[in-house]
């Protein structure tokens, strides 16, 4: 039985240096311009609606939450200011990058695995085609692009969520709610928030056609490698998640009351 410690270092070797050759052919010509169109279509019809709906109660959660626990401590006023920023900060690129990978990543990778066991990519490289530069490339901009313009999305159904909840359901003041975040928001926080879900769509994209590309086994070894994909996603996304908001307050100075 091989050793899973060596089988897993091994697995991450070749996942880095997967990525570096995703990242050594997005300068190369010709760019797959139809196909990067036609794939960011196809994530945002399959991601758009869900990322929608699931962002609707986390901002009321979060809302509900630290509205019952301001009003405890007396401070009621700036649940505005926290909810806001929990979400344009946290909730909204995880939502992002949850939906894009759920959805459009375990699509990706169904397809690319469907390719593989069909011996199309095989087929590629005989033609002299490179698939990394034919197919992956596109696929993620192409999530970059849907990732960024949907966390927008998520942070305007958010915040609209929680100031519904808040001032509808808390007897929160209208007032209140907006100007405790304009006194603590600031604009680092949305580009913040951008940045990370542009890095958690490419993560998304890179396992999704890394876990596709090498799936083995037939029909069943690409289930296997979509729910991989989904899995490993998931993980790396909280883990990566924690080390770039730990950077984000050590470089960004956060405002005082």
């Amino acid at each position: 039985m091989s050793n899973p410690v060596s089988g897993a270092l091994r697995q991450s070797g070749s996942f880095f240096a997967y990525c570096l050759d995703c990242l050594l052919a997005i300068p190369r010509r010709p760019f797959q311009l139809r196909e990067m169109i036609q794939q960011a279509w196809f994530v945002s019809s399959v991601s758009i609606l869900p990322t929608a709906l699931v962002a609707i109660p986390f901002g009321a959660v979060i809302s509900l939450q630290l509205g019952t626990l301001t009003s405890q401590l007396g401070a009621q006023s700036y649940t505005g200011a926290a909810s806001v920023l929990a979400v344009v900060r946290e909730a909204g690129p995880i939502v992002t990058a949850l939906l894009i990978a759920g959805a459009g990543g375990s699509a990706i990778c169904a397809d690319l695995g469907a390719r593989k066991i069909r011996e199309e990519l095989d087929a590629m490289e005989v033609l002299g085609i490179d698939p990394v530069q034919r197919l992956v490339v596109p696929r993620i901009i192409a999530c970059m692009i849907v990732a960024l313009l949907l966390n927008g999305l998520v942070s305007v159904v958010g915040v609209a969520g929680g100031y519904f909840f808040n001032v509808v359901l808390q007897g929160g003041t209208p007032g209140a709610y907006l100007a405790s975040f304009q006194a603590l928001g600031q604009i680092q926080d949305l580009i913040a928030g951008e940045f990370k879900a542009v890095v958690f769509g490419a993560m998304a994209a890179l396992i999704a056609c890394y876990k596709g590309m090498t799936a083995k086994g037939g029909p069943k070894g690409v289930g296997d490698a979509v729910n991989q994909s989904v899995v490993i996603s998931f993980m790396l996304l909280f883990a990566v998640n924690f080390v770039m908001t730990s950077i984000y307050f050590q470089i960004v100075p956060q405002k005082g009351t």
